[in-house]
């Protein structure tokens, strides 16, 4: 297979993230205005409450097993892994550039936590269908490709609600913000802890973030998916409840674009300008687009040559990409909540997004001409 039917089958999803993400800054421009800051704000509470965690369950429902999910127990190794290098590489980062202390947690945050949901559900199946990927059948590849694809935004929902949501939380309280009771009082989210809360309120805060519903919806999911009488009652075209999963997957199906075209609406915010200063948000692209890549090709070849791995191409290829992806859409949501660093956050958001055409693009084919 020549390089150049590699790199073709690499491309197109990244195109199609591309386009829509163009709808989305168009459709966030003053002139036009139909995705403007107040609607992009009630739309982000529709995926953080609905959207996210129905295609996180619904996904998981589908095509996780306990089979299946004890033959994939290195994703969520590998998923830490990216999380740890991610955030090591980011605090070297602060040091050598210094930002102002409420950036800190966005910058730990960008370079942690990786798109492992709406990145993958889009470039794997996309990446079955061409025909110059080296996966084999694409309705098999497809089947399983959403199996790892839909384990990965688990684990990632998880982590990242867990640490990412605190680390911006931390650090914009250090900086002294006193945004986050207003955004509490306009968003009324009962996962976000009381500015006057004690020790007590502040680790029950703590627990509310960790179960934020993604990570509740992953929970049903793996629940479903992995109790056979359950599975049996709403997953299959005989199952006498299968319109609840049906249900679940219509509306979960609407996270993927939703989500992508605010991630094109919110840096329109960013071309206005803010704080954060472009040599910083370059050090982020390059550890999320240098750097963590490297250590993810060591850490896969490592484990497939210590056999902690199958070598299933498609296996591998996932394992590659989730050190090789922009970061997290649901990072904004974050800041939105918390009203702390939204500009620079879009800043960081249109420079990496933009920049993701072409590293992914690459680092996609690359990873084909490695694993085959």
């Amino acid at each position: 297979m020549g390089f150049l039917d590699m790199f073709c089958a690499a491309s197109i999803p990244v195109l199609k993230v591309l386009i829509i993400t163009a709808l989305g800054s168009f459709l966030a421009l003053d002139s036009i205005n139909i995705l403007g800051q107040t609607t992009r704000k009630h739309v982000n509470e529709l995926v953080f409450f609905v959207f996210n965690p129905t295609l996180v369950g619904s996904n998981l429902a589908k095509t996780i097993t306990y089979e299946s999910l004890i033959s994939l127990w290195f994703i969520p190794v590998n998923i830490l892994l990216t999380f740890i290098i991610g955030s090591v590489l980011g605090w070297v980062l602060i040091l050598i550039a210094k930002p102002s202390q409420h950036l800190k947690g966005l910058v730990l945050g960008t370079c942690s936590a990786g798109n492992l949901g709406n990145m993958l559900l889009i470039i794997v199946p996309a990446v079955c269908k061409e025909k110059g990927a080296p996966f084999g059948d694409s309705d098999v590849c497809s089947e399983y490709g959403m199996a790892y694809a839909s384990l990965s935004m688990a684990i990632g929902a998880v982590f990242l609600w867990s640490y990412v949501y605190h680390l911006v939380r931390v650090f914009s309280e250090d900086s002294g913000s006193n945004q986050t009771e207003t955004v509490q009082e306009d968003l009324t989210l009962p996962l976000l802890p009381s500015s006057e809360s004690e020790s007590s309120g502040a680790v029950e805060g703590k627990i509310k973030a960790v179960f934020a519903p993604s990570t509740i919806g992953a929970i049903v999911g793996f629940v479903i998916g992995t109790i056979a009488p359950i599975r049996n009652l709403l997953i299959g075209t005989e199952a006498p409840f299968r319109v609840i999963q049906d249900s679940a997957s219509l509306v979960g199906d609407a996270a993927v674009p939703v989500v992508t075209l605010i991630v094109g609406g919110n840096p329109v915010k960013g071309l206005k300008g803010s704080g954060i200063s472009i040599p910083l948000v370059l050090g982020i692209a390059a550890v999320r687009y240098i750097f963590l890549p490297l250590f993810g090709i060591l850490i896969v070849k490592g484990a497939l040559y210590f056999g902690l791995v199958y070598a299933d191409p498609l296996y591998l290829f996932v394992l590659l990409l989730q050190f090789a992806l922009p970061p997290s859409m649901n990072i904004g949501t974050i800041t939105q909540l918390f009203g702390a660093g939204e500009t620079d956050c879009s800043v960081i958001m249109l420079w990496t997004y933009g920049l993701a055409t072409i590293s992914l693009t690459l680092w996609s084919t690359f990873f084909m001409w490695l694993v085959v």
